[in-house]
């Protein structure tokens, strides 16, 4: 005759379902806190000084400028802006050097904006640009000379490879000096990860005791 299995106790493992749950929506909330899903970034940005005055070199001489101007003005700042673009990429395949942009930029404009002016002139320029107080001249470029079309020899430098253990140590001491930083600003994460293996561990023993008793 066929034994009828008998009907078993269900188990619910609370710390598991600590585990699957809790942690994950306390770690998305601790990284929103510390503002963990921000992306920084920068922009490097020179001015020249007010000693050595660029009007005085005649930089608005040297170029018929087309005049763009920015501030706080949201609903022609797209359009100017990609007309800027264009104008200036324009310079640049023509190898203008007649006209330039000169880009004049209100107390009031938006960061973005600024921003948005500056990228565009890093990337459809060679560095061809500069700002003096609210105005940006950008200006377009020669023909390229042709150059030496000749092998060339390079030439390595043997110093890194005989310091390449000095090397090694250091990017050594950089990464532990990381690991620390890491603890310190997230300690709170892995002293509720110490304290849950300590729960789960008390809880599996004494599972496990009042399973073979």
């Amino acid at each position: 005759m066929i034994e009828k299995q008998k009907k078993r106790k269900r188990l619910f493992y609370v710390p598991g379902m600590i585990s699957l749950v809790l942690i994950p929506l306390f770690c998305l909330y601790h990284f929103y806190k510390i503002d963990a899903f921000k992306v920084y970034s920068s922009i490097s940005v020179s001015f020249p000084s007010k000693e050595g005055d660029i009007k005085k070199e005649g930089i608005e001489k040297i170029r018929k400028y087309k005049l763009f101007r920015f501030n706080s003005e949201k609903s022609k700042e797209k359009s100017q802006l990609k007309e800027l673009r264009f104008f200036v990429r324009d310079l640049y395949k023509k190898y203008d050097t007649i006209n330039g942009a000169k880009v004049h930029v209100g107390a009031k404009v938006d960061y973005d904006t600024y921003v948005e002016i500056i990228n565009i002139a890093l990337e459809e320029t060679e560095a061809n640009w500069v700002q003096f107080d609210n105005d940006m001249y950008i200006l377009g470029r020669t023909k390229p000379k042709k150059t030496y079309s000749g092998k060339i020899h390079l030439i390595t430098c043997g110093y890194e490879a005989v310091n390449k253990e000095y090397f090694l140590e250091q990017e050594r001491k950089a990464q532990l000096e990381r690991n620390i930083a890491l603890l310190k600003k997230n300690w709170i994460l892995f002293l509720g990860y110490f304290c849950l293996s300590i729960v789960n561990i008390f809880a599996l023993v004494r599972l496990n005791r009042h399973r073979y008793l």
